[in-house]
């Protein structure tokens, strides 16, 4: 089998994206029998030596000592299938292989120095859980002893409205209160 390049030439819709900048003109093409077959690019995680796997090494050892464990075993399935696991379940992988004692302890160390380097991605806390508008208790008073002496008046009941749905009054809506205010007294 062998790996050729080939330049298509044309750009096709699915080859050009403007939002993530991309040009994809050259396609791998696996030449295998006289018979060509499109395989787009595939990216894989580059280390630097690709035959030494310590967290596959780890998972399997845990697996050895404990069968029945079925963190492990989903762990190991996660690892096998997405490449990969989160820093949470390298740190449950990390509990677990120091129970075992036929890991050597330069895997252990390798796997803690693997969960140091992943970054940790704290929650920021909940902000306090004030409310954005607080009643003006003045304002409240104001409003009930002009509806006391006058139940139908349109205007203060408008403003009643909006300050039973916590809205705030507008500096000339206030002023306006006060004027009627000051009249009723």
């Amino acid at each position: 089998m062998s790996i050729q390049k080939k330049y298509t030439g044309e750009q096709n819709k699915n080859s050009f994206d403007k939002r993530k900048g991309r040009l994809d003109e050259l396609h791998y093409i696996l030449a295998c029998k006289n018979t060509f077959c499109l395989i787009s690019p595939i990216y894989f995680m580059h280390r630097l030596k690709p035959d030494v796997d310590i967290v596959l090494d780890i998972l399997k050892a845990v697996l050895e000592a404990q069968p029945l464990s079925s963190f492990t075993q989903s762990l190991l399935h996660q690892y096998q299938e997405r490449g990969g696991l989160s820093k949470k379940q390298l740190q449950g992988l990390y509990g677990k292989a120091q129970k075992v004692e036929s890991i050597p302890a330069g895997k252990l160390a390798t796997l803690e120095a693997i969960i140091l380097k992943r970054p940790t991605r704290d929650k920021s806390p909940l902000p306090s859980s004030e409310p954005l508008y607080s009643k003006d208790e003045e304002t409240g008073r104001m409003i009930e002893a002009i509806l006391k002496k006058y139940p139908q008046h349109k205007r203060v009941l408008f403003y009643r409205s909006k300050y039973d749905n916590n809205e705030m009054l507008p500096a000339t809506e206030m002023a306006e209160l006060q004027k009627f205010f000051k009249l009723l007294g």
